[in-house]
């Protein structure tokens, strides 16, 4: 820790910031910490990302290309990618989060986020997506999905056999081809309410301030519409969502909208299972409870992506292996896993 205060301090001297006032931000799920720098009139934030356990790299290079696309991430000021340090610009505090939480109309948040989302989905595929991002594709969805096994599971006492592991693999597997006929995009992969801001001094979608997206990937377009409207965090009234979506879908005159609405549940259900299963893991491994209360509302999210036919095989399993009575928040006194 002395070492990396010291690499700290000789990257805002170098960057013009040695002086200036620091306060810590709030954690979110990764290793990295945001530290808020104030100086006389102006403020920046530093990015504190150490490797190996994570790379400034991404953020840097998808923060520069989506503001080439008039979008706004945020700029970087000064960067030492070896030691994993940014300086980057400060979005202020007015999250959608907070602002929901404050009273602000909910519609007009959705739409502005939705409006970035189209404005994003209209750009030609080379255009929008980066040189050699990788793909969003099965082996990725997968890899994912199974999170839920090798971490719910074995919290809520549910036995994972070498049959019940292939079972899993091969109805996601069924699912996936579904994907093929969506439109590519730059997925941003966390795009919800915690990763957004309003920004005041901006006008149209430029006002969206994006974070969280360094994990971006090339995917269906079709992903971060569900990502925002089914969120993990907060409970969407159905009128909104409906509302929103048709905003989405009347943007597209030729999208098939029966396709689309599979790959939403496809993808639902996948992300779904996905995050049960890194709640679970932030609490077990990382010792990180302030997920768990999310858990009965994915799971009422994930049943409900399961209701769709094209998952069937996936829900049979769900059914079979994970009944109701272990459908839970998993029990707190668990020891923590290596």
């Amino acid at each position: 820790m002395a070492d990396r205060a010291h690499l700290i301090a000789a990257f805002l001297t170098a960057q013009g910031w040695a002086g200036a006032d620091r306060y810590p931000l709030p954690g979110d799920a990764s290793f990295r910490r945001y530290v808020r720098l104030q100086d006389k009139h102006r403020s920046a934030l530093l990015m504190d990302a150490p490797p190996p356990l994570e790379s400034v790299q991404p953020f840097v290079r998808l923060a520069r290309h989506l503001r080439s696309l008039g979008l706004s991430a945020p700029a970087v000021y000064g960067e030492d990618l070896a030691h994993g340090l940014l300086l980057i610009e400060d979005f202020g505090e007015e999250t959608f989060t907070r602002l929901l939480a404050g009273g602000v109309d909910e519609e007009s948040l959705y739409a502005l986020a939705l409006d970035v989302l189209i404005d994003l989905h209209r750009k030609p595929t080379a255009q929008a997506i980066p040189k050699g991002l990788a793909p969003y594709d099965a082996a990725r969805l997968l890899e994912e999905a199974l999170l839920f096994l090798d971490w719910y599971l074995p919290a809520v006492g549910a036995p994972v056999s070498d049959e019940v592991r292939g079972h899993f693999i091969r109805a996601w597997l069924g699912t996936f081809p579904l994907l093929g006929g969506q439109r590519p995009a730059l997925v941003l992969r966390d795009y919800h309410v915690d990763n957004l801001m309003r920004l005041t001094d901006r006008t149209g979608i430029a006002a969206c301030g994006l974070l969280d997206f360094q994990d971006a990937l090339a995917g269906p377009a079709v992903y971060d519409v569900m990502s925002l409207l089914e969120d993990a965090r907060r409970d969407i009234p159905e009128a909104l969502k409906a509302e929103m979506l048709e905003r989405y879908l009347s943007a597209f005159d030729a999208l098939d909208r029966a396709a689309f609405e599979a790959a939403f549940a496809v993808l639902g259900a996948q992300r779904h299972a996905k995050v049960i299963g890194i709640f679970t893991r932030l609490h077990r491994r990382d010792g990180k409870q302030g997920y768990l209360p999310h858990i009965p509302r994915v799971w009422r999210m994930l049943e409900r992506s399961l209701a769709h036919p094209v998952l069937g095989a996936v829900a049979a399993w769900f059914e079979r292996h994970v009944p109701a009575e272990k459908r839970m928040i998993p029990p707190t006194d668990t020891m923590r896993q290596p």
